[in-house]
Parts: C-alpha cells; structure tokens; sequence
C-alpha cells in the first residue's frame, strides 16, 4: 500500500480513525495527507478553534458532532468528563465510519489524543495519526523568532498550566531557549518563574497572541519587563487575558533580530479587514491574493443574479446552438457562463452541445468558468480583458471560411453596445439575448453595515461604478478613515460622486491589479511608520474618538 493511500474499511467490524494535527491556526499549514484523510472522513470530530480550518476539506456529507465542553459547575457536580471526544470518537468507529479526529497543533505535542489512541488500541480498533506543525513550533516560526542557531543551543518546551517547580527550576538552570506555553494573563507569571530559579532578568523574550492568524501580535520584551510591557500596550488588565501565547526565551528572540526577521507580520496589509463587494464565488482568487498580503477578505455581494422576465428569448437561442445557427458564442461574464450552464442543465445537454461552435470569452475568470464547464475558449483578449479588448482579436466575417455569419451573445439586461456595434462593422449578425438580469442585493447583516459606516473596515475595493452605487444603498457610505481603492477612472468618478476620497487607483482595468495597487498602498503605509519611529497602525485603529459619521 501506498503511504498515501486510506486502508479500505473491512466489510463488517470497527471503522477507522486519523488523529490529525489541524497545525496552530492557518489553513494553509493543513499537510497534504491532513486533506486527504478530511476527504475520506465520514464523520470529523474537531475541536471548535480548529473546525473552520478542517471543515472545508471534507465532503458536504460528512458528519460533524459537536464536542460538549463541561464547565466548572459542572465538573463540581461531578461530571467525570471535560470533553465528550474519546466516547463519539469510539461510537463512530464501532459502527464502521471512517472517523477523522482534528486537534489543534500536533495530535503527540498539543492535547490530550494519546488517551483517545490508547481507546483505540484496547478495542482493537485501527487507527493513524497525521502529524500536524506543533502550536510551539508554528507559532515562533510566524513570528520571525529561530528557536535554534548554528551553535544549535538546546530547546525546552514547557506547558505553564501543568509545570511542576522540578521543571522551572531545570530550564531556569539552562542557558538555551525555552518555549512556554501560557496565557496573556499567566505568561508574567511564568517569566517570573524563570528568574526565580536563575535566568537573568534581563534575558530577552517575544510573546505571541494568535500565532499563525491574521489577528497575531507579538510583543518583545524581557523576563523582568513583560508585566510592564503588557500592561503599556492595555493588552492587560482585560477580560481577553485567558487567551493562549507561546513565549520564546532566550537570546534568539532578542527584539534586535525580531525586526529583521518577522516576515508575517510585516506583511503589507497585514490585519487589514478588506471588504470586497462581490459574491463568494467571484471573489474566491481575489480574496486568496488579499490573503496572501496578510488581509483579512470580507465579501458583501452588491448585485444578485435573476432570470430574464421573458425566459423565451434564452430558450430559442439555446435550442439554435444545438441546431447549428451560430458560428460564434460569446460570453462576457462569468454569470452568462453560469446562465447557459442551467439552461443547458434544464435540458439534459452539456458541454458537447458546443460542438462545431467556437467559443470566446472576455476575461481569464470567465474563460476560467468556461473550462470547469468542460468548455475550452477559442478566444480570449491578448491585451485588455474587455469587450474593446475581446473586438481587439475577434476576426472578420469572412463568407469563404465562415459557414454561418451568426454570433449567440448571452448576456445581463444592461447594454453591451460596444460589442454589438463592433461585432456588426465586423460583417456578423448578432442574437443579442438577455440571460440574467442583475439586481440590487439584499442588504447585508447589521454587524457589518455598522462597521462599513462605523471605519471598522480598513479598506474596500470598488470594482465597478454599480458596486459604489449598490454598496452605498444597501450598506451606506464606508467612514472616512476607510482607504478607498477603485479599478478605473469611472469608478473612481462615481465613487467622489458619492463623497468618496479616492486613495487607490488601479493601473490597469484588473481586479489582481487593484489588490497589487491595495498592498503598495499598505507596503508603503507601513514604511513611512516604520521610519519615523511610530507604532505600525491599521487605517482603522486612527478613528479619532471612536466611530464617527461622515456626512455628504
């Protein structure tokens, strides 16, 4: 067997179970076999901070039970068990699923899943383990903090909840780096620790909050300042003092070093919260690049998509593509894309219906729909992805290699004159046919409506002139601490319009060029912070006193 294949589950008797290490916080640290075994999972037992990270590789049927988490005056009443795991752990198995345990960090470093194995082991029930990055291991890395040099100094791990004072006193006996895993509120405490059985108070030591997330913050300090620190930075006193860091001790994790060394959180729009007035599934790549400058994406669709008023004018077209009527279709949007998708899915045709028809389309995204379709362009715009670009490349009708002067062009209930136009000076007939129409979206939740007025958003993109306008009808103008980055001219006119300040122009007509524009933007914001000695701030931590309204 392959060591990336899943045994097969026997025909009757026990299922199987992965332990799985789900790594610190960032998806992207999810091991290929981790995505594997998630896809095979029939039943995901995770524990609640890591479900997002694993939920989304697993099949939609998959069964997700909840961990019951016992609290205090529950324990005192004499309820044995903290978390109800091991027991839907072994049920699942015992009927034959293929279980899939998801831990925070590594399933042999981070938690208690031993226990669970050893369940396992006693009923004879088969199981693996999928190691993941360890929380004490990820989290430094993130945090630009080596915990070994050339000299290869010697690395302790300590678990601060449960370390006995024989532990503190043999790592405070030790020179090398030690890597304490403790809360913002106890972490003060174990440094304090330390001292106590000999480490200098001044020895230098990074404590992180939220490693390997968007929200991470790292603080410098050393043993004897950490309190202090904390304290200055109004990190404490606060009822968030529960929530875990993983400190670093130990000359490597000197501030000096720190500075040189802290890629992630140096990123350019790192923390930013991004809106982004599209749809989930338009959104996806742009979303992924924002995430790639530190970003946090927020998608508020501004249009929905609905069925023309008159369906016939679509059916007749549809019906002449399989009859041999056009030469040409062409699609200038991903929701046309989709529209032929159901109309040919409400007719039991698929993409063979295309045969014999060549196939443009106006951009990469729409070509990229076209593809999933099982459809491959004939034609997409070398130079400008527009219908200028698209006309740019679209040749003549010519009547000696053109059978048909017919071109099929499915598209919203707003105009596309410049293409018809174009296509008929190029000797074609058009079928000009309204496959959608796009309307104003449903408001979006309250929450955000008060953070896009309130400055809770950092920056929003502006793709069209229609998203300014939607956005601001159904959501109300973004405050004006709120950077404002728009893909062209028309939309930034549009945007001013509605008493906008324009911060980010694209220089192309692309919505990656207007995310690349958006981080130069950030990169260069932080830059001049840095220089002048300030405290590197998101746009919308500057809202002076708080959340302000911003008038026309």
């Amino acid at each position: 067997m392959s060591p990336t294949n899943f045994p097969a589950l026997p025909a009757h008797g026990h299922g199987h179970v992965t332990f799985l290490g789900a790594g610190p916080g960032d998806p992207g640290l999810l091991t290929l076999r981790a995505v594997e075994a998630l896809a095979s999972a029939e039943v995901l037992i995770a524990e609640p901070d890591v479900l997002d990270v694993v939920r989304s590789h697993a099949r939609a049927s998959v069964s997700t039970p909840e961990l019951t988490v016992v609290d205090d005056a529950s324990t005192a009443a004499g309820i044995p068990v903290l978390r109800d795991a091991a027991n839907l752990v072994m049920e699942a198995a015992r009927v034959g699923k293929r279980v899939v345990r998801a831990v925070s960090g590594d399933p042999g470093l981070d938690g208690n899943a031993g226990q669970e194995m050893l369940a396992c082991a006693a009923e004879g029930i088969p199981f693996e383990v999928v190691p993941g990055v360890a929380t004490a291991v990820g989290v430094p890395a993130y945090a630009g903090v080596p915990l070994r040099d050339p000299q290869g100094a010697d690395v302790r791990f300590v678990d601060a909840r449960s370390a006995s004072d024989r532990c503190w006193t043999e790592v405070g006996a030790s020179d090398g780096t030690v890597v304490v895993s403790a809360t913002l509120e106890t972490v003060a405490a174990a440094a304090g620790e330390l001292v106590a059985a000999g480490r200098k108070p001044d020895t230098p030591l990074t404590v992180t909050v939220a490693g390997t997330t968007t929200r991470q913050r790292t603080w410098s300090a050393t043993l004897g300042t950490i309190a202090q620190v904390l304290k200055q930075a109004k990190v404490l006193p606060s009822p968030e003092g529960h929530r875990p860091v993983i400190a670093v001790v130990g000359e490597r994790s000197a501030a000096a070093q720190r500075d040189q060394l802290s890629w992630f959180e140096s990123k350019p729009l790192f923390g930013w919260k991004v809106l982004v007035p599209r749809t989930k599934e338009q959104a996806a790549s742009l979303s992924d690049q924002l995430r790639s400058y530190g970003a946090v994406p927020h998608e508020v669709p501004t249009i929905a998509v609905e069925p023309p008023r008159t369906p016939q004018q679509m059916e007749r077209a549809v019906k002449g593509l399989v009859t041999g009527r056009y030469e040409w279709i062409a699609f200038t949007s991903v929701n046309a894309v989709k529209a032929v998708r159901e109309k040919f899915e409400e007719y039991g045709l698929d993409a063979r219906a295309f045969a014999g028809i060549k196939v443009a389309a106006v951009g990469e995204q729409t070509a990229a729909a076209l593809v999933d379709f099982g459809v491959k362009p004939d034609l997409v715009p070398s130079g400008e992805q527009s219908a200028a670009g698209l006309l740019e490349d679209w040749p003549p009708y010519d009547p000696v290699f053109d059978p048909i002067d017919r071109v099929f062009l499915p598209r919203a209930d707003i105009a596309t004159e410049t293409l018809v136009a174009g296509l008929i000076e190029l000797g074609w007939e058009v079928d000009d046919v309204t496959a959608y129409r796009t309307v104003r979206a449903s408001p979006p939740p309250a929450d955000t409506r008060e953070a896009i007025k309130g400055g809770g958003f950092d920056a929003v993109l502006f793709t069209s002139s229609s998203t300014v306008r939607n956005l601001v009808g159904i959501a109300g103008k973004p405050h004006n601490v709120t950077v404002i980055a728009c893909i062209g001219p028309a939309t930034a006119k549009t945007a001013e319009e509605h008493g906008l300040r324009v911060d980010v122009l694209s220089p192309e007509p692309s919505v990656h060029k207007l995310a690349e524009a958006l981080a130069d933007f950030g990169g260069q914001r932080r830059a001049a912070a840095v220089e002048a000695g300030e405290h590197v701030t998101r746009p919308s931590e500057r809202r002076p006193g708080g959340r302000r309204r911003r008038t026309t």
